[in-house]
Parts: structure tokens; sequence; C-alpha cells
């Protein structure tokens, strides 16, 4: 069984090792004897399972992913630093698990900060710090710590990073395991034909991870507050042709072109996620044949359950205003069958 390691952070520290009983390898940097560019090379240098990589096939040869990105640790740690609250005691702790790396920082995020913004909000709270560690090239320009890391995490096939605040604690996870590393050969390759923004891997990113994703999803992953600010993400790559779209607004789905996906070797399953209106329309219409007076539910879990729902929604709610198919019933006891005159016909 792999060993769970927990890291304790001091403002400045040595490392020293405490080996406890129920399998967990401490180390704690606390006694004040660091400055901050020794103790982020420390934290770093310290704990084996951050220089561990993958070895993926790459053709003939095969290539090095590591298994945590440094910088990706690294801005973490700064961060960590940088904007806790020195008003307030607590240490910061790394928590590494077999499969992800939990960074638990004292406080709360600053004023103005949430989990929903935090890819675009910036507010500093210790101005004189920021500067100095900005000075030392140990963190990026302001607001830009967690844009790289989102980066770096979604070009390496990995999820994005979660952040949820606690009653006095802001925590930070990211993921260890590849989920998806034909991401890493789309975006490699993309990245040479088209000089992608950091905003465009981002995008472009989480489209490779999915089967698709509508406007209103990519909106909420991206944390945007509408739809024009979605524009600098991903209109340059429908230009290019790497991402396709069909719908309108809101409706609106985009999804890496399926040649590259196959290109890439994503091309693992075919789903009906990106089901086109008439084909989905022809699949209700099948289904109300063979299992007249049906709920949505039953319906919906027949012909795919990894449709959106509001995409059935949409289909039942056309064939009823045509005259196709008639309803019964009110809320969760509605149910469909086809219309006299067209069950007949077919």
């Amino acid at each position: 069984m792999r060993e769970t390691y927990r890291a304790s952070v001091a403002p400045h520290g040595e490392s020293r090792n405490v080996r406890e009983s129920q399998g967990v390898a401490k180390y704690v940097w606390d006694d004040y004897s660091l400055s901050p560019v020794e103790l982020v090379d420390v934290v770093w240098q310290g704990v084996p399972d951050f220089r561990e990589a993958y070895e993926l096939p790459d053709g003939l040869f095969r290539s090095r992913v590591p298994a945590y990105e440094e910088a990706v640790a690294r801005e973490l740690v700064v961060n960590a630093l940088v904007h806790r609250p020195y008003t307030q005691r607590g240490d910061v702790f790394l928590n590494l698990h077999p499969d992800r790396l939990e960074v638990v920082n004292a406080g709360r995020l600053p004023l103005g900060v949430t989990p929903r913004n935090i890819l675009h909000a910036s507010r500093r709270r210790n101005d004189g710090l920021a500067r100095v560690f900005h000075d030392l090239k140990l963190m990026e320009r302001e607001g830009s710590g967690f844009d790289l890391m989102y980066d770096r995490l979604l070009t390496s096939g990995r999820a994005a990073p979660v952040v949820s605040e606690g009653i006095d604690s802001v925590h930070v996870v990211i993921p260890r395991r590849v989920i998806h590393r034909g991401v890493i050969q789309l975006i490699a390759d993309a990245e040479k034909r088209h000089n992608l923004t950091q905003r465009e891997r981002i995008a472009l990113g989480m489209l490779g991870q999915s089967e698709g994703m509508s406007a209103a999803e990519l909106l909420s992953a991206l944390e945007l507050p509408n739809p024009a600010a979605l524009r600098p993400w991903i209109s340059r790559l429908v230009e290019s042709g790497l991402v396709a779209q069909t719908g309108r607004t809101r409706a609106t789905r985009y999804f890496v072109e399926p040649a590259l996906i196959r290109e890439a070797g994503l091309d693992d399953q075919t789903t009906l996620i990106r089901i086109q209106p008439h084909r989905l329309r022809a699949l209700i219409l099948e289904d109300l044949q063979r299992f007249p007076g049906s709920g949505r539910v039953d319906i919906h879990r027949r012909i795919g359950a990894e449709i959106h729902g509001k995409s059935i929604v949409r289909a039942l709610n056309a064939l009823i205003e045509e005259g196709v198919v008639s309803a019964s019933g009110t809320k969760r006891w509605r149910t469909y069958q086809l219309a006299t005159r067209h069950g007949q016909e077919r």
C-alpha cells in the first residue's frame, strides 16, 4: 500500500522527518532556518513522489510525463505562503495522497474571490510579500497563478484543480492521474500548427477530455459571466478548424474536430452526446412506437442516458407542437405516446 505524505510548512523552516505508525510519512518545515527561495526548493526536493513520472507510448519510443508538474507544485506552495492571512495562526499543509495532492491553508480566500471565480479574480492580501516573491522570480505576475495551473494540468491530460473553502481554511486539490493521455498529443500538435494562447490551450484541453460541451457548460467550467466573454477562448479554435460547433446561442455545442480526435487516439467509443436533432427525433418516435405511454425518464434511459436531458425535453416539446406526439398527465407523471393519426401511418 502506498504511503500518504503529510507535509507541514511554516513561512520558513528546515525539514525533519517523522514516520507515524498509521503509514503516514510526515515532513515538517517549521524552524524558520530557510529563506523563501530555499524553502520552496526543499519542499520540492524533500518528497520523493514529486519526482515520479509515468512512461507513455509515443510511437517507437516512450515519453515521460511527471506525476506532478514542478511548476504547478511550486505555484501552489508559493501562493499559499503569499496569500495567507498572517494575522491568523496556522500552518500550510501539503497532503499527498496516492491519487492527488491537497494543499490546505489557514484562513479563507481574500474578499471578492470565491472558488467559482478564482480563475479570473485577483486580490492581493499581502502586497509587499507578493512583490518580493515576484522579484525573486518565485511566482508569476499577479492573477496568473491559477491560469498556469489550469494550463499545465489540462494540457497533460488531467482534470482541472478543485478549490473549496472550509469553515476557516482553503483547500486546493490537483490530480495525479492522467485521464486522457491522447490530449497531450492533441494539444502538442495543435500548438505546433497554430501557436495557441494559454486561454486557447485551456479551452481545447477541456473539450479534448469530453465528448463536447454546450456553451453554458463551457461558461461554467471556465467561470465566465456571459457568452461574449467566451469568444477570446474559443473563436480562433473554431476559425482554425480545431473545434467544431453545432446549434446557436446558449444551445451551441462545441467539440474537437473528429479527425483530430482520431489522430490523437481519443476515439475510444462512439456515444450519442452530440446526436443531431433529426436523429434524436427519429429515436424518440421509434421508442414510442414500441413503448407507448412512457415517461420522459424511461424514454431517456432507453435511447441513451448520455444524451443531455434538456435535449430530450426540447425534442419532445417540438414533437407535441407538430402534433406527432401527444402527452397526458403533468410533471413527473406525464407520459407520451404517438398521436393517433401518426401512429396509424407508421
